[in-house]
């Protein structure tokens, strides 16, 4: 049995969105759907005819049958669950149904996400009663659209014709549609390859009648205990803190965070692996800062920024007593989740001035300098965050002055 520890895996692809600082709350939401807590809103179809994706289309789902109930229990692996097990976990008593998905986890704006590879004719079942009938949702996700919650589409960037990159593809967001518990949009399975998500990695577990916790120890009997989650941890805290968090980065992360694996230690800490510390965070003497820990990763692009913010005549925009730091392991504040801080790749500057919510007085210059060597800005989201400042995108200078 696997010691009780979450993990985050990085694959190949990432979705184009920024993550905020990891220790701060989630904002508030300026438009509330105006429901209490268990209120699911109307579903919302894109009233544009559907945009098939000629490679990435499934067969229409058809007519619903079966019954609607949320999922009691998530299984999920950083690998594919291979099919005796999946065989054995359906033939247990108490399961009475079950649904094998793909699970992949982005980070919006301070927030972490999951998106979820289906099978819309019958993945549908597990979604709100609103979403589950609602057909033309379903149509969308099989014609090769997302379908994304409202917490999402909130947050999510698209542009005028309403794609979203993933990567280095753009996929439409065809509707918004509250989906099972722990998931926050779905794609249809072709999507798999394309986005570097791992097939068949996760389970989603329904007890009908029976409590899911008499199904904890033959679950954790075949998968490990700490690969399993009950849901009502997942809709009161996020996940659950006992369990095997695994988040697929889909994106261009994967050298960067590699195998993440963490301990949480009380008061929103978090002790991750030494092994990983050891391999993947140092301390460097960079211009401007002085000595900063961060991801190796990060550090060619991070230096040619600051050098180029120096070679400008910006320098003293940068306030070296005001910098806020860049590996920083803990979850957002009153969550369990992971910024881009707990891996190094991000850091906060001129704090005072910077605070959330606000314009900010970050200088443009340097704004402009910092993204062109591959740096997302907080600024820019929805719910500004101009102190932040994080990896987007690889960029690798071919040669950088190294005087400092």
């Amino acid at each position: 049995m696997r010691a009780r520890t979450g993990r985050v895996l990085a694959s190949a692809m990432m979705l184009t969105l920024l993550v905020a600082c990891g220790d701060e709350k989630p904002e508030p939401d300026p438009k509330p759907d105006g429901g209490g807590p268990g209120v699911v809103a109307e579903p919302v179809v894109d009233a544009a005819a559907p945009d098939p994706v000629s490679d990435h289309t499934v067969e229409e789902p058809g007519e619903r049958t079966g019954a609607i109930q949320p999922p009691d229990i998530v299984v999920t692996d950083d690998e594919p669950l291979d099919e005796a097990t999946v065989s054995a976990i359906a033939a247990l008593d108490d399961v009475e149904s079950l649904e094998s998905v793909s699970l992949a986890q982005i980070t919006v704006e301070n927030e972490s996400f999951t998106v979820a590879a289906v099978d819309p004719a019958t993945y549908r079942n597990f979604t709100p009663p609103g979403s589950a009938q609602l057909a033309e949702v379903w149509s969308r996700v099989a014609a090769g659209e997302i379908a994304v919650s409202r917490a999402l589409e909130k947050k999510l960037q698209q542009d005028e014709q309403g794609y979203a990159q993933l990567g280095a593809r753009k996929i439409h967001v065809g509707a918004i549609a509250d989906q099972a518990i722990g998931i926050d949009a779905v794609v249809n399975t072709t999507w798999i390859e394309s986005l570097g998500m791992t097939p068949g990695n996760a389970l989603l577990i329904r007890t009908g009648i029976a409590a899911p916790q008499t199904l904890r120890e033959p679950i954790a009997a075949l998968v490990g205990e700490d690969r399993m989650q009950l849901v009502d941890a997942l809709t009161t805290n996020g996940l659950d803190p006992d369990a095997y968090l695994t988040a697929v980065l889909v994106g261009s992360f994967a050298e960067a965070v590699g195998v993440f694996n963490y301990t949480p230690i009380g008061g929103g800490r978090i002790a991750p692996d030494p092994a990983w510390v050891k391999s993947h965070i140092e301390t460097r003497t960079v211009p401007i800062l002085g000595s900063v820990t961060c991801n190796t990763f990060i550090f060619p692009q991070l230096e040619a920024a600051l050098f180029e913010v120096k070679a400008q005549g910006l320098a003293d925009e940068i306030h070296p007593e005001e910098y806020a730091g860049c590996y920083y392991p803990r979850f957002i504040a009153g969550s369990s989740k992971l910024s881009n801080h707990s891996f190094g790749l991000a850091l906060d500057l001129n704090v005072p001035g910077n605070q959330r919510g606000t314009v900010g007085e970050m200088d443009r210059g340097v704004v402009a300098i910092f993204k062109k060597w591959g740096f997302g800005w907080g600024g820019d989201w929805n719910y500004t965050d101009p102190m932040h400042f994080e990896m987007a995108q690889i960029v690798r200078p071919e040669a950088v002055n190294t005087r400092r």
